[in-house]
């Protein structure tokens, strides 16, 4: 039987269970970072692993640790589903800490599991580091017998981080009324314990880890997301926490974009300092807000790992992608929905304001709204991909609009008109989709390009 070809998305490796990932496949993988991390000749030994609630994600982990163990690594093997930021925190804090094994397809479908190695930054593995990885796929490895396992418990320094960076004293003073809709992803057992340990009130929905997610996607979006109260927020994860999803008290979904600008506010309002960091999908509206505060802002391609490796270099008053990651230069270099759940429900406490309130604060300081709205095509080829991107490289206008810039970072960004108006052309790095990311300061001018771009590839 052909061995499956494995290659590193834009968060590790991904596939469908017992098709393309497999304990084979995991085997495979394992051995490839244990010799890279062989040959990087450090001291330390001690490697963490970690699964979310999907299927066989207990078995594919207690396999890897085996593994490592086999190859003289001490493993600290989580004892229970686990968020991906804790995990990722204790890649750098544990003693003698190397890194870290993550089981978790994030926010993919149930049938999907994916495997990813964190760096002792605690941030995901940079394209140089899983290229090298790659260079040890099917090379053989010595086997010793000097490695051990042991089963944690891994918060408790993890909670110790947040609790010296999120002023839960003023939550506790004056808390929002909140549902916590745990999505039965794994930020069940964390987010709610935190809560609990500093007496603050919550209703909860949906709290049981299930491999199936309920019937649904593990994905904090609208569609999942189905209890709503009013005067409430409802607060939710992904499937392994790394990222977040938000209704308000007025029960509208807000988009991850608007709760980056809104954070912004309210960082600097802190005197919090640094740039602004985000993927080139992220809204307009960062910007604006940036912009009038005097904040540089750094624009990276698609993927945390690039966001992660511009905070390691420059000083970060926020982090944050449209897709729902976010961090800041306080916590670790590595989106965790956790941490941006609390560090929503600070800013309402400590602004004794609805998000409802916030959210229109923003739109009048910005002095203008942006919309929304995304076409996803499924590729036949990955050049069929290119010819696409080439046909739109060349044009000068988009559903009469000038094209006034033009931004190949990640895909394809084409600024239009006034450049409020903006198109995103990228393929998807975790399914066969070509993406269009459609944003405009009108409803009316986002229906236009839609319209073009469907009339186009349709």
């Amino acid at each position: 039987m052909e061995k499956i070809v494995i290659k590193f998305g834009t968060d590790g490796f991904r596939g469908i269970i017992a098709k393309e990932f497999t304990f084979e496949t995991v085997e495979r993988i394992i051995k490839a970072i244990s010799l890279y991390i062989k040959n990087l000749n450090q001291p330390q030994k001690t490697i963490i692993v970690g699964y979310d609630p999907r299927f066989m994600a207990s078995d594919f982990a207690f396999f890897s640790a085996e593994l490592l163990k086999s190859f003289g690594f001490r493993v600290i093997l989580s004892s229970k589903v686990v968020p991906t930021p804790i995990v990722a925190y204790l890649a750098k804090y544990y003693p003698d800490s190397i890194g870290a094994i993550m089981l978790t397809a994030s926010h993919n479908p149930k049938e999907y599991q994916g495997i990813k190695f964190i760096p002792n930054y605690a941030g995901p593995a940079t394209k140089e580091i899983t290229d090298e990885i790659l260079k040890y796929i099917d090379v053989e490895i010595e086997k010793t017998d000097d490695g051990e396992i042991i089963k944690e418990s891994l918060e408790e320094k993890y909670f110790e981080h947040l609790e010296s960076i999120i002023d839960f004293e003023a939550i506790k003073n004056n808390p929002p009324k909140i549902i916590f809709d745990g999505l039965f992803s794994s930020s069940i057992g964390y987010f709610d314990k935190l809560l609990d340990k500093h007496h603050i009130k919550y209703d909860s929905f949906n709290m049981y880890h299930s491999s199936d997610f309920g019937g649904g996607l593990p994905e904090p979006k609208p569609k999942f997301m189905k209890y709503k109260q009013k005067g409430y927020i409802t607060l939710a994860n992904d499937g392994d926490a790394d990222r977040y999803g938000v209704i308000d008290e007025e029960g509208n979904y807000i988009s991850p974009n608007i709760i980056m600008a809104v954070l912004l506010k309210y960082l600097f309002s802190a005197n919090k300092t640094g740039c602004m960091i985000k993927t080139v999908g992220v809204s307009n509206i960062v910007d604006v807000v940036a912009k009038k505060f005097g904040i540089k802002t750094i624009t990276t391609p698609v993927g945390f790992k690039w966001l992660s490796e511009a905070m390691r270099k420059n000083d970060c008053i926020l982090a944050g992608e449209d897709s729902g990651g976010l961090s800041t230069g306080e916590h670790i270099p590595e989106k965790d929905g956790l941490y941006a759940n609390l560090l929503i429900i600070e800013m309402l406490a400590k602004e004794n304001k609805t998000l409802h309130q916030l959210v229109e604060e923003i739109k009048d300081f910005a002095g203008c709204e942006f919309f929304t709205d995304r076409i996803d095509i499924e590729l036949e080829s990955d050049e069929k991909a290119e010819i696409i991107m080439d046909d739109f490289l060349k044009m000068t206008t988009i559903a009469n609009l000038s094209i006034k810039e033009r931004l190949e970072l990640d895909g394809l960004k084409l600024f239009l008109d006034n450049g409020l108006t903006t198109l995103l052309i990228r393929k998807s790095g975790t399914e066969p989709l070509l993406r269009f990311y459609i944003e405009s300061e009108t409803e009316e001018r986002l229906e236009e390009v839609k319209k073009f771009i469907q009339s186009q590839i349709l």
